[in-house]
């Protein structure tokens, strides 16, 4: 006999291990680790993941495994043991980190049926149950929900075994299949025969294009069903079911590109990269270039003597936004060899990419987050491009970070991870510095370009000159100059909506949130107030709901107010607005970019997605609106980010032939991050950034966990915070610094209040053992949901 470990689809810490399952005799050979399977749990029947095979188990009475559902392991051995290094480092349930892995359409769905045990039983049910069964005596009744007003005479009848509840697991994979027409032999003498033009056209076609879908040739041809299925009772023709990918690049027309000659930086770290690959050495490569000194050549043609020695890479990009520029580089480059998975696609087309990966049909993914964790068995390559992005820290369990399981992976194949920045996280570049990652300079722009242009503007100084306008005289008059010349402009903002708050004049009242303790923004083109956490929505009033005055009044700029300031200033100007409101619906993203470079809009506005990544040759002029924004909040990265986002949007500019110019509109121009991001001195940054994390004790000289509590009850969060810190000061060493408990700086979040603690440590070797601790003792509370703690290592974001 032969028995699989089997990790059940539960997430509760009692079932965090695996249970022993019989292998029957029928699946003997065919069950491997990394396969799904449906196994009875308790009354229930629940998906899982065989985690091992063995040849005996300690328990005196097994269950059987009641379902294969892969014909292939969809785990990869170096993603189950990826899975429990994921789960030890981040402490979350081993199930998490495998579901982490998969695209969602293969993640079950779970449905309950509430049937008659027997035909017989039929006639003794209660009328009222009776009748819900009529329906052609069927002995299923799926809409359980609709039993619920009927729960008492449901369970009554349960217990006298007349009903019995059957639980069923679903995929949400669909596979996407298509008809399609072969043509059989078909003698001439049989053309004589054929009265029908329709028939003899269908066959004519089929003669000149071979096996055709069935709807291509209706759409061709302007025909029916009725000719194709006379040929097929005749046996002219065959029609087959054939299971097609759902492709989302589908009737692009992508040219063809050939690899360019690389100056002399690019040359030097793409040769010192493909040594790494060669020598088959696990080194992790820091290509810190400046905005358009060519990485993402580098990277295609480090990728290319992958593909030639017949390995597979892997390549991260942070935003959706970047995708369709960055996929239509790769796929010009590699055809066919790539496979993209990032949230802009559906879950059928998700679903096909990944299906790509797992039977080798593709040699490079191009991705989000997620595409780490392509199930590739012989990589020799992983790329994250704009390493610095929060975007690569997922912020719900698993906590991970991507650039962590990239090293992983490349430790684990012995090959090279390169990661790419004009701005590198400060942890990074240390690192770097230190010589742990080996560091590839590029300071260079590949059209031996000068960098744009930087002015700073002093909005107070606007303000004073009586300028109460979002643009400031510099800054109009640049737009007015680019619009004669018929030349591009990226406005770059980072706050969508209207307005930011809403608030009386007469009173000072702000409308806030009921479940959240933020202000509402109001988006002007439905006339709504809504809150950006949790997604509550309202009317805008038309009087203060606290002293009800008429002096209700918007504050702050949104995309919205831009957008309806620059028809105002600009009319003759045509505007794209990209923000999460113009971008929600499928394919927007790529629609509008493509709209901007083909020269349909003369203003490209939008917010942080617009921020990076983009490169447009008629693009000569950005403006930064508010380029403080980010400066002000209670994070230690802030001034990192806002120094990262001013480089990264002013590296839009003059990225080819045509200068660029950049205009940075600013309350605070005398901060280091502003004064240093117009002349793109990272270094400068860094050293001075570095200061100020050694004397405050923040990466990279200490590491961080952030621990969050979160419950409805204000009274609950305070006492379990107290007697966390309590807990952690008394069991942790005296190296590590223990802050807090203080409450969140958004301090109540869809109806929970929120409390958080944060440990600095440089080495702490009780940490892991403490931190189990705490989950445990409240692991009761937390199981039913009112009481949330969370724990974060590494965090990216402390609101």
């Amino acid at each position: 006999m032969t028995y699989a470990s089997v990790l059940v689809d539960v997430s509760v810490r009692q079932t965090d291990r695996p249970f022993d399952y019989l292998i029957p005799d029928r699946w003997h050979d065919a069950i491997q680790p990394g396969m799904r399977v449906i196994v009875p749990f308790g009354p229930r029947k629940v998906q899982g993941f065989v985690l091992a095979i063995k040849e005996t188990t300690s328990l005196d009475k097994v269950k059987e495994i009641e379902e294969v559902l892969d014909v292939m392991p969809v785990l990869t051995e170096e993603l189950l043991l990826l899975g429990s290094h994921i789960a030890q480092k981040t402490l979350c349930f081993l199930i998490s980190a495998y579901q982490a892995m998969l695209p969602t359409a293969i993640k079950a769905v779970y449905k309950k049926h509430v049937q008659i045990t027997s035909d017989e039983d039929y006639e003794a049910l209660p009328t009222e149950l009776a009748q819900l069964f009529s329906v052609v005596k069927r002995r299923e009744w799926t809409e359980v929900e609709s039993l619920v007003s009927k729960i008492s005479i449901v369970q009554r009848a349960i217990k006298e075994g007349l009903l019995e509840i059957e639980y069923e697991v679903k995929n949400k994979a669909n596979k996407k299949t298509e008809r399609v027409v072969s043509l059989l032999k078909v003698l001439d003498e049989d053309l004589k025969n054929i009265s029908s033009p329709q028939q003899k056209d269908i066959i004519e076609y089929l003669r000149m294009n071979g096996q055709t879908s069935v709807k291509e040739l209706k759409e061709f041809l302007q025909i029916t069903d009725s000719p194709i299925k006379t040929l097929q009772k005749n046996e002219f023709i065959s029609i087959e079911t054939i299971e097609v990918y759902r492709d989302p690049y589908v009737g692009r027309d992508i040219e063809k590109s050939k690899p360019l000659p690389l100056v002399d930086e690019q040359r030097v770290a793409y040769e010192h990269i493909v040594s790494s690959f060669k020598e088959r050495e696990h080194k992790i490569h820091l290509l810190h270039g400046v905005t358009g000194s060519g990485k993402t050549e580098v990277y295609l043609q480090t990728i290319q003597e992958v593909l030639l020695k017949g390995m597979e890479a892997i390549v991260l990009v942070p935003e959706i936004s970047l995708t369709p520029q960055i996929v239509g580089r790769f796929k010009s480059r590699f055809g066919n060899d790539v496979a993209v998975l990032h949230s802009g696609l559906s879950i059928g087309e998700k679903y096909d990419e990944w299906r790509k990966i797992q039977r080798k049909e593709v040699k490079v993914v191009v991705g989000a987050r997620s595409a780490i964790f392509a199930p590739f068995e012989n990589l020799g390559i992983i790329i994250i491009d704009e390493e610095h992005e929060t975007t690569y820290k997922q912020d719900e369990h698993p906590r991970y970070h991507a650039r962590d399981i990239a090293v992983w992976r490349g430790e684990y194949h012995n090959c090279p991870v390169v990661l790419g920045s004009a701005t590198p996280t400060l942890e990074t570049f240390a690192r770097a510095q230190k010589g742990v990652y080996e560091l590839e300079t590029m300071s260079m722009r590949v059209n031996q370009g000068p960098l744009p242009e930087v002015e700073v503007v002093d909005m107070r100084e606007q303000l004073r000159n009586g300028n109460r306008t979002m643009f400031s005289t510099l800054l109009h008059e640049k737009i007015i100059d680019r619009l004669e010349k018929k030349e591009q402009i990226i406005l770059f903002l980072n706050r969508r909506g209207y307005s930011s708050f809403v608030m009386c004049r007469d009173c000072g009242y702000t409308i806030q949130c009921p479940h959240c303790e933020v202000s509402l923004t109001y988006h002007k083109h439905n006339h709504s107030l809504k809150c950006h956490y949790c997604g509550y929505e309202t009317y805008m009033p038309k009087q203060c709901p606290s002293c009800q005055s008429d002096h209700i009044r918007f504050f702050g700029t949104g995309t919205q107010k831009v957008e309806e300031a620059i028809t105002q200033s600009f009319p003759e100007a045509r505007v794209i607005r990209m923000d999460n409101d113009t971008t929600s619906r499928k394919g927007a993203h790529e629609k509008m970019l493509k709209q901007f470079g083909n020269g349909e809009a003369d203003i490209l506005l939008g917010t942080q997605m617009i921020a990076k990544g983009l490169d447009f040759p008629n693009v000569t002029l950005v403006g930064v609106l508010a380029a403080d924004s980010s400066l002000h909040l209670p994070d230690f990265r802030a001034s990192e980010r806002t120094f990262s986002l001013l480089t990264q949007v002013s590296g839009r500019a003059g990225r080819h032939e045509k200068p660029g110019e950049v205009v940075i509109q600013t309350y605070s121009p005398e901060h280091y991050s502003i004064e240093l991001a117009k002349t793109q001195d990272f270094i400068a940054f860094y050293e001075e950034e570095m200061k100020i994390r050694r004397s405050f004790h923040y990466p990279p000289f200490y590491y961080l966990v952030l621990i969050s509590i979160s419950h409805t009850d204000l009274i609950k969060v305070v006492k379990v915070s107290e007697q966390i810190t309590g807990y952690l000061r008394e069991n942790l060493s005296n190296r590590s610094i223990v802050l807090g408990p203080v409450a969140s700086p958004i301090a109540k979040i869809k109806d929970q209040f929120r409390y958080q603690c944060v440990i600095k440590y440089k080495s702490e070797p009780a940490l892991y053992d403490v931190l189990n601790r705490i989950q445990q003792f409240y692991q009761e509370e937390t199981d039913k949901g009112k009481l949330q703690i969370t724990i974060d290592f590494q965090p990216t974001m402390f609101m």
